[in-house]
């Protein structure tokens, strides 16, 4: 029998053994006795009030058992659930709806642009309830995950600072939405999404213009932004809570992000999700040094980087209503291969259980293999 040690979640790392089984407070099953945690399953332990695990001093593999999920998708490709022959991609730029979608996309996004230009340089005052308005309207139709996809398809067309704001504001209500907040919440924060870049209207326009990476002093420069940004609308009758997403978006619940390098409950609750929000769409969106990234990619960037940088709660309703929106759907491997997600690795979020034809691939056996893109 393996020697066991007790420890807080705060002294949990990643590839550590839980010795027996865990359980909620209302005695479901959390994690199964001799489940490897990573950082995902660390960082849903405050959801819960688990403060300590008992870890097995020692490492064991776990199996991961997919067989019924398997059976089940076996008799759906009996069924006739193939590849279809025309993308998802190729039929959503095709439909109606993502014609007005664009169309109202790019209105929406001009608007905001000439407000905020004119605001920025002191020739009209800012007008919130009408930015607000602009920005939901695009959302007052469709699922929420619809919305997303349709960001992810346009995101080659528009990459400007105010797009980008745009669509931050947009994630942000989305997951407020996911989180069960108030419409007054959710106003808020988009709002604060649409200004949490303000003060980049601020850096010079060769920093902001580099195609390449930025020096060590060009970093300083823009790590001023969220300060500047807050400077503009400081003295205005906005939300504490929105000016405060401003100033503090860029901060990382661990304190490693900036300006002050706060962390916890020092970081609102607004600028945790618009870090988020912001971390992204960023993430998903085209650089000159990288394609664009698939919402799975996107997952993994996240998992590796370190869950703990994120509030738990807002981080964990993120990531698995991402995860979900897109079992069932078709997508292709690093590999070329295309197959569909049948099923989510609850504890690795970004690599689900993908059936190629008549092989069933569990992407957390398969490090070489990730989703490249939905089709």
């Amino acid at each position: 029998m393996a020697k066991t040690k007790t420890l807080f979640s705060f002294e949990l790392e990643s590839g550590m053994i839980v010795a027996e089984d865990v359980y909620r407070s209302n005695g479901t099953l959390l994690f199964p006795k001799h489940t490897m945690l990573n950082d995902l399953m660390i960082a849903k332990l405050p959801l819960y009030n688990i403060m300590e695990l008992p870890i097995v001093d020692g490492p064991l593999e776990p199996e991961v058992d997919v067989s019924a999920i398997i059976e089940q998708a076996k008799a759906k490709a009996a069924a006739g659930h193939e590849q279809p022959k025309t993308s998802y991609v190729e039929k959503l730029k095709s439909s109606e709806d993502f014609k007005e979608f664009t169309k109202k996309y790019d209105e929406t996004v001009g608007t905001i642009n000439k407000s905020m230009e004119a605001f920025v340089n002191g020739e009209a005052p800012l007008e919130p309830e009408q930015l607000v308005d602009d920005t939901l309207s695009l959302i007052s139709k469709g699922s929420s995950i619809r919305v997303f996809d349709m960001l992810q398809t346009m995101k080659s067309e528009n990459d400007s600072l105010f797009a980008r704001s745009t669509n931050t504001a947009l994630i942000s209500a989305t997951i407020g939405r996911w989180l069960g907040l108030s419409q007054k919440e959710i106003n808020d924060l988009t709002l604060a999404g649409l200004l949490h870049d303000l003060g980049m209207t601020k850096m010079p326009k060769e920093i902001i213009d580099k195609p390449g990476k930025l020096t060590d002093e060009e970093f300083e420069t823009i790590k001023t932004h969220p300060r500047l940004g807050y400077d503009l609308v400081r003295d205005y009758n906005l939300d504490t809570k929105v000016k405060e997403a401003i100033l503090l978006h860029h901060e990382r619940c661990d304190g490693s992000g900036y300006p002050f390098g706060v962390s916890g409950n020092k970081i609102t609750m607004y600028a945790k999700i618009v870090m988020v929000a912001d971390v992204y769409d960023a993430i998903t969106s085209k650089r000159s040094y990288r394609d664009m990234m698939s919402p799975f990619q996107a997952i993994e960037v996240f998992e590796k980087e370190g869950l703990h940088r994120y509030d738990p709660r807002v981080i964990m309703t993120f990531l698995e209503n991402i995860g979900a929106a897109y079992v069932n759907n078709f997508v292709r491997l690093t590999d070329g291969r295309v197959g569909e997600v049948i099923m989510l690795n609850k504890n690795c979020l970004s690599r689900p259980v993908v059936r190629v034809e008549d092989d069933f691939i569990d992407l957390t056996q398969h490090p070489e293999l990730s989703i490249e893109e939905i089709v």
